[in-house]
């Protein structure tokens, strides 16, 4: 009987501890509601009408759309074919071009058709079209100080056994909080095969060296021949056991990741990729359907998001972001907090903002959910990751610490 009693107690207070974590996910419940995502049927059909108002536009067709190539040569980079999809006032098309002269504009017609045409603060739009506010001339050019991280070649170099290569300055998209605008210039401009091999020779020489992100601008805006010439050559250096891709194609270009791509990447592993999805907008069918593709060509992804104001620092939103990409297969790795950069200051959030959003998350969401949130230390001195406190007081004998939920608990220090 005793042993029925205390059965029944326990499952009286699992259920009404079950009811007080039910609770907990309420607030998330309630905003997802209102939260849009690319898979959204109201997102699909938006985006089919824009897309038939861009090929008639740019006089395409259904097998022009799929071709990513196609796609990069009809980039919109001009105010007034922007006016034929999007609703500009001529203050805002005079904007965009002045902007223009020293901040260049060029968006994929692809990731154009996400936008919502009627909204003017659409967080797709922030992300791709520029404004009056990319004329504040406050911030850095050079935040990470890469100039000074540069001791070969296409190299930046800022930790021990890893480096970056710069392969190109082109991207599919120049997005308007990207950190490296300084180098975007007037035209695309891949590296010439004599910096490539003066950096292979680096790498090379130096074989501490194990691993290496190649980036750029995009590595992606290559073509297949110019990327295998890269991965044949690094995998060719014994010392390099990893080799890892920064794009953002799959979120501006997801038709980039096409057989042949698949069929080339396969022969190097392993290979890692880390895109950029910023907004639960972002992961539409086709973006979902190129991670699927990577994952079964055997490239783990991973996804770095960048903290912006306006588009994404709610914790909801990241939330919902962050649940999106472990469907597609995507680990969400780290939150980036917004450099400094000159032109991008209003996307600047608070540290206090990246903080209440990891606080939230913990507990909230499963922990494959919950990327690291980083912020990049002035001086190109690297990464910081930042998290809320948790531990209220130690001592060499005890641990005060605080839990997801708020709760002080004590735990013991010493060993013995």
């Amino acid at each position: 009987m005793a042993t029925q009693n205390t059965a029944g107690r326990g499952r009286e207070i699992s259920l009404e501890r079950a009811g007080e974590l039910a609770d907990y996910t309420t607030g998330y419940r309630e905003a997802k509601a209102h939260i849009p995502r690319g898979t959204d049927p109201a997102c699909i059909k938006r985006y089919e009408a824009q897309k038939a108002k861009l090929l008639t536009v740019l006089g395409g067709t259904e097998a022009d759309w799929a071709d990513w190539k196609w796609q990069m040569k009809h980039r919109i980079d001009d105010a007034d074919t922007l006016a034929q999809i999007l609703d500009l006032s001529e203050t805002e098309k005079q904007e965009i071009h002045e902007l223009g002269v020293t901040y260049r504009f060029a968006v994929t017609p692809y990731y154009l058709a996400l936008i919502d045409p009627a909204d003017p603060k659409d967080p797709i739009r922030a992300m791709s079209v520029p404004t009056a506010l990319e004329s504040d001339d406050s911030g850095e050019s050079d935040p990470m100080a890469e100039e000074f991280t540069n001791p070969a070649g296409i190299i930046t170099r800022r930790y021990p056994d890893r480096l970056i290569l710069n392969v190109t300055n082109a991207c599919a998209m120049f997005c308007r909080h990207c950190q490296r605008r300084r180098r975007i210039g007037d035209a695309d401009c891949d590296v010439s095969r004599a910096a490539l091999d003066e950096s292979f020779a680096y790498i090379r020489n130096n074989p501490e060296v194990r691993d290496v992100l190649i980036t750029g601008g995009d590595a992606l805006a290559l073509d297949n021949d110019q990327l295998e010439y890269i991965l044949s050559s690094l995998r060719a250096i014994e010392s390099v056991e990893m080799i890892r891709f920064g794009t953002r194609t799959l979120v501006t270009l997801p038709m980039r990741i096409d057989e042949g791509f698949l069929a080339m990447i396969e022969q190097y592993h392993p290979v890692y990729l880390n895109t950029h999805f910023n907004h639960p907008r972002e992961l539409t069918p086709q973006a979902v359907q190129a991670c699927a593709k990577l994952c079964k060509a055997g490239v783990p992804l991973g996804n770095q998001m960048v903290l912006l104001e306006g588009v994404n620092n709610d914790k909801y939103v990241v939330q919902s972001l962050n649940h999106e990409l472990c469907k597609a297969r995507v680990r969400p790795y780290y939150i980036f907090h917004a450099k400094h950069v000159k032109g991008t200051t209003h996307f600047c959030t608070s540290i206090d903002d990246g903080l209440e959003i990891m606080a939230h998350l913990r507990g909230r969401t499963s922990g494959m959910a919950i990327p690291t949130y980083i912020l990049n230390a002035p001086g190109g001195l690297g990464k910081t990751p930042l998290l809320p406190e948790y531990i209220v007081e130690r001592t060499s004998e005890k641990v005060t610490l605080r839990t997801w939920e708020g709760k002080l608990v004590e735990y013991p220090n010493a060993v013995n």
